[in-house]
Formats: structure tokens, sequence, C-alpha cells
């Protein structure tokens, strides 16, 4: 019976994290490379906004970079040839998973802040102080996943660097159980928090502004429905999956678990695991929704693209004539 439980969690890990991680790279790294590269060439002006949502960007598609090579892991039973390479892969995944809810925070915080202020005048939507809360956003949460670097290290030890561990499977100390508890609380929870008190604060400000905007209101309403979305898309995606974590974590530490039960809960975690690398196929919508210079310059760049691609066809089909 423990064999039968065993097996499915092998199963799983091969046909199921192993497809959809790769689904998710194909889905996100083709939207936020679109965003990442496309930011420079066509905004010339950057407004606040736009620096949370290039951040939010590269972290996403650093993080969908690192979705291959997890694939690749579970698709040969996770036999690991660098440990270098797995340390690195795990840090840069739980990095950028992190910051992306912090900067979507901060883009809930920027939208509450230019209702309130239309013109610009309040210090935070400058995009000078939206750098520095980048810079500060990406400090936080790599202070966050540091201690991950000694866990990684640690697990590939007691392996002889053949497997490279998931999160919940690391360690099997409290002392564990006590920093998942902490980074879930200071990197998931507490940003969370802040993205939907923004949005109440936006839900209250249109209520109260409402004669004032007039006919506008449709245009100034979209910012809400595109913030609560975004709350809603966290909580949805990041709070399964740190549920189960941290009680696959607790079925390690516990006496009299039976085997059959430990393999279910992780299962159950894996069927999570994926969840949350999700938002970095959906965020990109984002980008396009809030961002309404982006679209127009975008669209306004691959005609140029297809008009010259279709002038040098027909040059070269002149030319062979």
């Amino acid at each position: 019976m423990a064999e039968d439980c065993t097996e499915l969690t092998n199963l799983l890990n091969e046909h199921y994290l192993c497809p959809v991680y790769a689904l998710e790279f194909t889905l996100g790294f083709l939207g936020n490379l679109v965003v990442v590269l496309g930011y420079p060439l066509c905004l010339q002006e950057w407004c606040s906004t736009n620096v949370y949502l290039y951040n939010l960007a590269v972290s996403d598609l650093i993080c969908v970079c690192a979705l291959p090579r997890l694939s690749y892991l579970y698709a040969n039973s996770m036999t690991e040839t660098s440990v270098t390479a797995c340390v690195l892969n795990r840090y840069l995944l739980f990095v950028n998973m992190y910051s992306s809810v912090v900067f979507m925070a901060l883009v809930s915080l920027d939208r509450y802040l230019l209702i309130r202020h239309p013109q610009r005048t309040h210090v935070l939507l400058s995009p000078r102080a939206a750098i520095g809360a980048c810079l500060v956003t990406w400090l936080y949460v790599n202070m966050l996943i540091s201690p991950l670097l000694f866990y990684s290290i640690r697990s590939l030890a007691h392996t002889n660097g053949s497997i490279c561990m998931d999160f919940a499977s690391m360690s099997k100390t409290w002392a564990f159980q006590g920093y998942n508890l902490g980074l879930t609380l200071l990197g998931y929870i507490l940003p969370l928090v802040a993205l939907f008190m923004c949005t109440c604060k936006i839900s209250t400000m249109l209520k109260k502004r409402e004669g004032a905007f007039l006919n506008r209101n449709t245009s100034f309403r979209r910012p809400l429905r595109i913030v609560r979305a975004a709350a809603y898309m966290f909580l949805l995606l990041y709070l399964p999956y740190h549920i189960m974590r941290g009680v696959r974590i607790l079925s390690l530490l516990l006496e009299g678990v039976s085997d059959c039960v430990i393999a279910k809960i992780e299962a159950a975690y894996i069927v999570m695991r994926p969840f949350p690398y999700a938002h970095s196929v959906i965020n990109p919508i984002f980008y396009f929704l809030m961002t309404d210079r982006f679209q127009e310059m975008l669209l306004a760049r691959f005609h140029q693209l297809r008009r010259f691609i279709r002038s040098f066809v027909q040059s070269r089909h002149n030319g062979s004539g």
C-alpha cells in the first residue's frame, strides 16, 4: 500500500509537474519578453507605474526561465547533475515569486495615489521614488530568501548532490517550519493585505467622488477592476500552495504519521506547486491594461516592422525578377 502511495507522487512529478512547468514557461516567456524589450523601445517617458510594471515583468521573466530546468529534472526522476545550478535555480524561483506579489502591491498603491493625486503631485508618484521603492523591494525579498541557500546546500549534502529537493523537503526541523511560516507572513501575507487594502481604498474613494467624475467615471473605475483582479489572482494562486507547503513540512515533523498519509499530503502539495508560477503567465495582461500608451506604441512598432518586412520581401522579389 505504501509503495502505491509513493508511486502516485512519482507519477505526478513526471506526468504532471514536467508538462505543466513546460507549459507555464512557453506561455509566460513570450508575454514577459515583449514587455521587457518593448518598454524601453516604446516608452520615451516613464512614470512610476511603468517602473513598477517593468520590474514585475523582469521578475516574472526570470521566474519562468527557471522552470525548464525543473521540467527536465522531474522528467528524469530529479537526477541532479550540478549543485550550483540546483541552488541557483531554487533561489531565483523563490526570489522572483515573492518579489512579484510585492511589486503588484506597489502597483496597487501607485494606482491609489494616482486617483487621489491625478496631477502626480505626490512624491511617491515620481519615477525616482519608484526606482528607490523597487531597489528596496529587491533587497527585502533577497533578505527573506537568503536562508534558503543554507537549507538548499545542506539538503544537497545529505544526498551527495544527486537530488535537488523541493522547498518543503529540504529540511525536517522545526526551525525550518518557523522559517517557512515567517517567509509566508512577510513575503506573501503582508503584501497581499496591502494589495487588498489599496483595493478597498480605491473603491471607497471612487464612491465618494462618483459625482465629480461624471462621464469619466468608467475610465476611473478601470484601475479598481484591474487591482481587484490582481488581488484575487494572488489569493487564489498563492494561498493553496502556501497552505499545503506548511502541511507538507508539518507531516514530516510529527511522529506517528503513516508513510501513506505523508505520501498523500505530498501528492496534494505537488498538485499545488505550479499554481504560484501561473501568475507569470497572467501578469502580462495587466501590463497592457494599465499602460494605454504602451499598447499604442507597441502596435505602431509592429506595423512598422510589418511594413519593413513587406518592402524587404518585395525588393528581393523585384531584384530576383
